[in-house]
């Protein structure tokens, strides 16, 4: 096990960092000594974040699944935070559809949640490396979820999006290994948390407070699969019997 990562004194970018889990996340990080870089879209939201924490952090508006995101964001961190030494890949969106019905109308949201939760990540995780490996020790998380391991039909891009991103953060920690670069990679399985990313219903919710508290305990203790909450069960279900985890998410 690696030895304890320390974020007091690092700058952390967050991505989706205004809302949410984000936000969450933001605010624990600047409790324990973290300058924290907040991405994301709503102007509002970066606005309310910047009122309530001050000059701990720093926002930057941006649309990551628009073309040519990724590298201005990179560039601008490069210039603007070149101590950065952690990145957390959180932003991400969910459509709730049904492609046997009007597929035709469906495309341009497919092309909206892959360019945000699986393209986005994907390349910022790269091409935020060249700053990274700068320092004697950072780190990259990307967010997933327990759907990436057994999806949900009415998610099905979502899903597909997730256990992508799940696939790649672990090819990703063996490339920054067989390099020896000081990069730790780890991915946060995250459990059904009570944001606007899900339907309101009647299933309980884990807290967007504790789901972040958990990630943060996770890239501490240098892991490098955090299971939050309920997937913990869900991985040992699924190991045991896929088919009946594939039944108990199918309709969550």
């Amino acid at each position: 096990m690696p030895g304890r990562f320390d974020f007091h004194g690092r700058t952390v970018l967050v991505t989706g960092g205004g809302r949410g889990i984000g936000l969450e996340m933001t605010r624990q990080l600047a409790a324990k000594g973290a300058r924290v870089v907040v991405v994301g879209r709503d102007a509002d939201a970066l606005a309310a974040v910047t009122a309530e924490l001050g000059q701990v952090v720093a926002t930057r508006r941006a649309d990551l699944g628009a073309p040519g995101a990724v590298p201005s964001l990179a560039a601008w961190m490069r210039e603007n935070h070149p101590d950065c030494s952690v990145l957390i890949n959180n932003a991400a969106i969910m459509h709730h559809l049904d492609l046997t019905t009007h597929s035709l109308d469906r495309l341009e949201a497919i092309d909206a949640e892959v360019a945000i939760n699986m393209t986005a990540p994907l390349q910022l995780a790269v091409a935020m490396l060249p700053l990274l490996r700068t320092h004697r020790s950072a780190a990259v998380v990307n967010v997933t979820s327990g759907l990436a391991i057994a999806p949900k039909r009415e998610a099905a891009v979502y899903c597909a999006t997730k256990a992508a991103l799940r696939s790649f953060t672990r090819s990703l920690r063996d490339q920054c290994r067989a390099s020896g670069l000081p990069i730790q990679v780890s991915e946060a399985v995250m459990t059904l948390v009570d944001t606007t990313l899900s339907r309101p219903g009647a299933v309980r919710k884990y807290p967007p407070a504790r789901a972040a508290a958990d990630l943060i305990a996770g890239v501490e203790r240098g892991q490098d699969e955090i299971w939050i909450e309920k997937t913990k069960l869900l991985r040992v279900v699924h190991r045991l019997s896929p088919g009946l985890a594939y039944r108990i998410m199918r309709d969550r």
